[in-house]
């Protein structure tokens, strides 16, 4: 049953369905609907989003069949490269051959001297059919070196120290199908140097310092099959039409070099060319008849270079063979709705690291066959519905049907987001309520709590989109990364993150004024107080809101994930987006982090100073410093919060891949940290705050045993009773004042 004829449902007439013979595929197939595929034979249908997935979906299991991307020719043939320098293995272990160093193995006629610290190509009996020399010290290959050796069907080279190879080193080697010289120090090869080589069909040459080949150097390779070339750093082709000499070439690998131009008059003789990779090379243009002679190309690889543009024909030719395409993670400023147009027969697509901002499902409807997409984005899987298998299913925070990804987050997500607001609103409401020993120091907690309230309220948000988006969140992904609401709480979080750290550093040089200096007039008044917290404010809220002015010099600066944070950079960023955003956490807030060490630190030295003359001071500096132990925990609870947050952007800016779920982890565990501690660390471990607490307690205590108690006992014992509790005590001459006030039989 053949999934992609769903999508020819929504496009083909009943006339056209029976004349392409699709009415039995049809009847099959019509109770899946679009974006769903059968469970093999069963009546049951499963969602895109659970195919290939790692798990069991249907009974049958047949959700995980065929998953494997095996279309062209590299894993048909990747084993036998593995495998194919090994011993073969026979019965019985004689050795046919006359002569052998004893140093190697001899298994009838194949011979393996593997890292025996050869210096050269030792002496054998001409019947040799298979010879190994890995990882020795040949250094050169002379002139007829290998000539005796008419039989000689295979020969491994590979990981010695090559540097030269002369005209004739292979003559006489007529036999010879595969040749690997791979990891060696070749940087050139002499003209004709495999003119012998009539059967040769696989040549390996992967990592030398090949840069130029002359035009000459594959002459009478012509049964050679497999050319394999792979990093070693070839500037250009050798010949403008590269396959002259080698008219059966069916693989070519030109992997990891340096190559900067492609074009017709190159592969115009590579007509037989079934597998071209070119991945990880230099190239910026692909003319529009670039692969035109290539009729037989089922696999093309394109990714890792510098393509700006693709011609919007330039597949064109290769519409009846190319089964598998990849151009990843390729600067392209635009893909056409046309340029996959012709492909049908196309299998496998890869897009990875490319942004596509005006996809559309039409990109896509043509690839009928398609059964394996790859996307940089898994949001662009709602394009595509009718291709089986489409990667990325999540990016570590969102996956395809949650916003959320896993139950971890969405519980997490709850239970941090009420713990914040929880914390903090009681905090506001208990210092409302109790009187401060400084009320400024009070006011600016309050304020405080009110920024890390807004984190919070981030997080509920997020929450109840998540519960909004569940099991359909890639319908809406697209959306709501680029709407109102997305935007706003991104503003929310990046509003409560700048204006918490800014406090946090007032709070702290605030403290420090006190310490280092206690006798200055430096500590702030009720006014200028006021005017800095209204200015962190104003700062706070410029801060947020300047990504939001201007979306052609920022882009989507919050929508770029489902949580709506811009923690790190990638390479899609804006110039200008990347700059500010690196300001803003590597800037202002590794300067605040700098400004707290340094303040902490000349506290403690200063604490330490005075603390063991001065007996009156000592008593004096106690209260602030237990201010300023408790302010090191938070300073440290903020150092825990923001280094990983330092490390995930440094990383990004150095363009190391970022695991998804580490940017789950600091999103919903860690930047909201320092908000859901700082009411107990600024409030609630104080011991002035418990000790109100308690006070409070106690009254409430007391006034509840007064309304009791009070028409059945006197008023001195409940005055007694009542003042027998811990948390108030009088001087004992004010105890007996009142005692003999109360009742005269205590004069």
């Amino acid at each position: 049953m053949n999934a992609p004829v769903i999508i020819l449902l929504l496009h083909l007439t009943q006339t056209e369905i029976r004349a392409l013979g699709l009415s039995s595929k049809v009847e099959a197939v019509a109770r899946c609907p679009l974006g769903h595929f059968p469970c093999g034979n069963l009546s049951e249908c499963l969602p895109q989003a659970l195919q290939c997935n790692g798990h069991k979906d249907c009974p049958n299991g047949a959700d995980e069949w065929r998953c494997g991307d095996n279309i062209g020719w590299a894993d048909l043939f990747g084993p036998i490269l593995q495998n194919g320098s090994s011993v073969k293995q026979y019965l019985p272990n004689d050795c046919y051959l006359q002569e052998y160093p004893k140093s190697c193995k001899c298994i009838q006629t194949d011979v393996e001297c593997v890292a025996v610290n050869l210096q050269d190509v030792p002496r054998l009996s001409p019947n040799v059919t298979w010879l190994s020399l890995r990882s020795n010290e040949i250094r050169v290959l002379p002139d007829f070196v290998f000539s005796e050796y008419f039989a000689l069907q295979r020969l491994f080279l590979q990981n010695n120290s090559l540097q030269f190879i002369s005209k004739h080193a292979f003559s006489g080697l007529y036999s010879l199908k595969r040749l690997f010289l791979s990891e060696n120090q070749i940087s050139s090869l002499s003209p004709g140097v495999f003119r012998d080589l009539h059967q040769l069909e696989w040549l390996v040459l992967d990592h030398n310092p090949l840069n130029i080949l002359s035009q000459d150097t594959f002459i009478g390779l012509q049964s050679l099959m497999y050319l394999s070339m792979v990093n070693t750093s070839l500037q250009q082709f050798p010949h403008p039409s590269f396959c002259q000499h080698m008219p059966s070439l069916h693989w070519l690998d030109l992997e990891g070099n340096k190559i900067q131009t492609l074009n017709y008059s190159i592969l115009k003789t590579c007509s037989k060319l079934e597998v071209l990779l070119l991945m990880d090379n230099k190239i910026r243009r692909v003319p529009e008849n670039t692969f035109q002679s290539l009729w037989k190309l089922a696999e093309l690889n394109l990714s890792s270079n510098r393509i700006r543009e693709l011609p919007k024909n330039t597949f064109k030719s290769l519409s009846k063979s190319l089964l598998k395409l990849n151009i990843s993670h390729n600067p392209l400023l635009h893909i056409h709705p046309s340029h996959f147009n012709h492909l049908t027969h196309l299998q496998s697509l890869a897009l990875e690291g490319i942004e596509i901002p005006d996809i559309q499902t039409k990109m896509f409807l043509a690839m009928v066959n398609l059964s394996h997409i790859y996307f940089k984005k898994f949001q662009y899987c709602s394009y595509a519905p009718h291709v089986r298998s489409c990667k990325p299913n999540t990016d570590g925070i969102s996956s395809f049907e949650d916003l959320l990804a896993n139950i971890v987050l969405r519980v997490s997500v709850w239970v941090i987001a009420f713990i914040t607001c929880f914390g903090n609103l009681l905090v506001i409401g208990m210092r409302s309520v109790i009187r401060a020993e400084n009320n400024l120091h009070a006011a600016c907690i309050k304020v405080l709590c009110c920024a890390d309230c807004l984190m919070g309220v981030y997080l509920f948000f997020v929450g109840v989109f998540d519960v909004k988006f569940r099991s359909q969140y890639n319908r809406h992904a697209l959306l709501w990364m680029e709407s109102v609401e997305c935007r706003t709480i991104g503003f929310l979080a990046m509003l409560s993150s700048e204006v918490s750290v800014l406090l946090l550093t007032y709070l702290t040089l605030e403290k420090f004024l006190v310490i280092v200096f206690p006798f200055s007039n430096l500590r702030p008044g009720k006014l200028q107080t006021g005017v800095v917290l209204a200015s962190i404010w104003l700062l706070g809220f410029i801060i947020a809101a300047v990504p939001l002015m201007n979306e052609d010099v920022f882009g989507n600066y919050y929508g770029r994930n489902g949580v709506c944070f811009p923690l790190h950079s990638d390479k899609q960023e804006k110039p200008t987006a990347k700059g500010y955003s690196t300001g803003i956490f590597l800037g202002l807030k590794k300067m605040a982090i700098l400004v707290i060490i340094f303040s902490y630190s000349s506290m403690f030295c200063s604490i330490y100073k005075t603390g063991i003359n001065a007996t009156e001071l000592r008593g004096r500096l106690h209260k602030d410093v237990a201010v300023a132990n408790r302010f090191f925990f938070i300073v440290f609870s903020d150092a825990l919060c923001w280094i990983p947050i330092f490390i995930v952007k440094i990383l990004s800016l150095l363009e190391v891949e970022i695991p998804g779920t580490i940017s789950s982890w600091v999103v919903i565990f860690i930047l909201p940290i320092n908000s859901a501690l700082n009411p107990i660390l600024y409030t609630l471990t104080t011991s002035f705050f418990r000790e109100q607490v308690e006070l409070l307690l106690c009254r409430w205590q007391k006034r509840h045993i007064v309304k009791k108690d009070h028409k059945s006992l006197p008023t001195s014992t409940i005055f007694i009773e009542t003042s027998r509790t811990p948390c108030y005590q009088q001087p004992a001459f004010l105890q007996r004042v009142s005692l003999t006030i109360a009742d005269p039989r205590y004069a």
